[in-house]
């Protein structure tokens, strides 16, 4: 094929967005030939945009069907991530999934082996991968040059939400709409980040407030303490009730530290090139004034994000080249997010390694089983999904 044939499932802010910037050109190597919604209203829409450039479809089982895609991107309510995605692939199609993978960690584990049994592209919309000081602080860590991780810390609240935008749904901020708070539906990219640029941690203990700034009734505040393999130690902050918010990720390493905040990345490496054991050894006086250099790496351009995400994905397709986040990688940083609501519910602390999927199943059904929105968690309503990040 010249190009890929793109089937967009949702026309929600994102959908919506990922037709418009296609059909503009701004990513050649796709055309979008059809598109599905099962809210009149934005098929309406996109018809009155597009009119016969496109086929309209309400019912993505169809969409699947026709034979029009041969690939779609996923852009619904984040419960039914796996199960459309799941559909798509049996049908033989690759699939572009939106953020989170999904809410739970056992759907998205039967997601990720479908993948590998129907051998489709599969692909995630982390977008913030394409961010050129989060890609430079991963090549200085997996480099080695600054030394071992010691300790992580990431403070991300500038996430505020007013009261009105969770009262602009039903489904918002609800168990059984979105299955989680500002960890599943704002956090996913940070979290994907951590865990791609200092690896998955050992274990996971959490602390968090369910609607303590909102009357919501999943968490607005987050404080995750993590311990990975080799003794390091990490904290993960983030709110949607501070105003001004915060976000800085900083890193601390044997040899210096590395901070991305305000759009910049600054490394301070030791001038003596000593990792901390081996400096802390030496015969030094009680208060030694250790020198460090300091560079500061402006944000060079505006990252590719999403288009960048789908070039990437439609060039796996059609050349066999690397996706910038395989699909499968979503169980990452959902397991971090899992394990964090499952040490809130449980007050224990969590292995990430032996990680019951299907306890944290059965402790946010609980949840959904006494959700305010009473509709069912896994009804295809394409949304106005929050992918501002």
């Amino acid at each position: 094929m010249d190009k890929v044939r793109l089937g967009v499932i949702g026309l929600g802010n994102m959908g919506a967005s990922h037709v418009k910037k296609v059909m503009a050109g701004l990513c050649p190597d796709a055309i979008v030939t059809a598109v599905c919604d099962n809210a009149p209203q934005k098929l309406d829409a996109s018809r009155a945009l597009y009119g016969d450039q496109l086929v309209y479809f309400d019912n993505a089982y169809d969409l699947f069907d026709s034979g029009l895609v041969d690939a779609v991107v996923i852009a619904v309510p984040h419960y039914d991530h796996p199960t459309l995605s799941i559909a798509a692939m049996r049908k033989g199609l690759h699939v572009m999934v939106e953020k989170p993978a999904g809410v739970y960690t056992k759907h998205v584990l039967e997601m990720n082996r479908v993948a590998d049994e129907c051998n489709v592209v599969f692909g995630i919309m982390m977008n913030q991968r394409t961010n050129f000081l989060y890609r430079k602080m991963r090549e200085i860590v997996q480099s080695g040059e600054m030394g071992k991780i010691r300790r992580t810390s990431w403070i991300v609240t500038d996430w505020y939400r007013p009261q009105s935008y969770y009262d602009s749904g039903d489904w918002r901020a609800t168990w059984s709409g979105e299955g989680g708070g500002v960890l599943l539906n704002q956090c996913p990219h940070n979290l994907d980040l951590w865990q791609w640029i200092c690896g998955m941690p050992k274990t996971i203990e959490a602390k968090l407030h369910f609607g303590k700034w909102h009357d919501i009734e999943v968490e607005d505040d987050v404080t995750i303490y993590a311990e990975y393999e080799n003794g390091a130690t990490g904290t993960f902050i983030a709110s949607t009730g501070d105003a001004p918010g915060s976000n800085r990720f900083e890193i601390t390493l044997e040899k210096g530290k590395i901070i991305v905040e305000d759009n910049a990345l600054r490394i301070y490496k030791a001038e003596d090139d000593l990792t901390e054991p081996e400096y802390s050894a030496l015969n030094l006086p009680k208060f030694s004034d250790r020198k460090f250099i300091q560079t500061t790496i402006d944000q060079p351009e505006k990252p590719a994000h999403h288009m960048g995400v789908l070039r990437a994905f439609t060039g796996a397709i059609l050349r066999g080249e690397p996706l910038l986040a395989d699909g499968r990688e979503g169980i990452r940083g959902l397991t971090i997010s899992n394990a964090a609501h499952l040490s809130a519910f449980t007050g224990k602390k969590i292995e990430l390694a032996s990680f019951d999927h299907e306890l944290f199943y059965e402790e946010l059904m609980k949840r959904v089983a006494t959700s305010r929105r009473k509709t069912t968690a896994t009804e295809q309503v394409i949304t106005d999904m929050d992918s501002t990040f």
